[in-house]
């Protein structure tokens, strides 16, 4: 019999040295507002999360520093390669982080993009 084709891995991109300079305390699972050429870069994985972090502005949470490479055959509808990016998170999630950062410090730190249901999700974690 032949085998089954593996399940090619959800995994886009992740950051690896966050383990390593931060202890992780909590993960969260967030969405991402993205433009047609930023998608279809994240698809061929070429993303880069060393220096991103997270922030909360104004009641939103706004990722910061991720570079999503442009887009090989983007015309010039092409995006940026570093702009700010919004997160998509339930309110309430978004209050509890807030009430963190605010009484114990820390920071939001992007762990991995990933595939879920065809959707591109973001993997951030709470770190100190």
């Amino acid at each position: 019999m032949a085998k089954k084709d593996a399940a090619p891995d959800p995994t886009l991109a992740s950051n690896r040295k966050a383990f390593h300079d931060y202890n992780v305390i909590e993960r969260f699972e967030a969405g991402i507002q993205l433009t047609g050429t930023e998608v279809k870069s994240c698809r061929a994985r070429a993303i880069q999360l060393n220096e991103g972090f997270a922030k909360i502005e104004k009641g939103q949470l706004l990722l910061h520093n991720v570079h999503i490479a442009a887009y090989d055959f983007g015309n010039r509808f092409n995006h940026q390669v570093k702009q700010t990016r919004r997160l998509l998170m339930h309110k309430k999630e978004i209050l509890k982080l807030h009430q963190w950062l605010g009484t114990k410090g820390g920071t939001l730190i992007p762990l991995r993009f990933y595939l879920k249901g065809g959707l591109i999700k973001v993997e951030i974690a709470y770190c100190q």
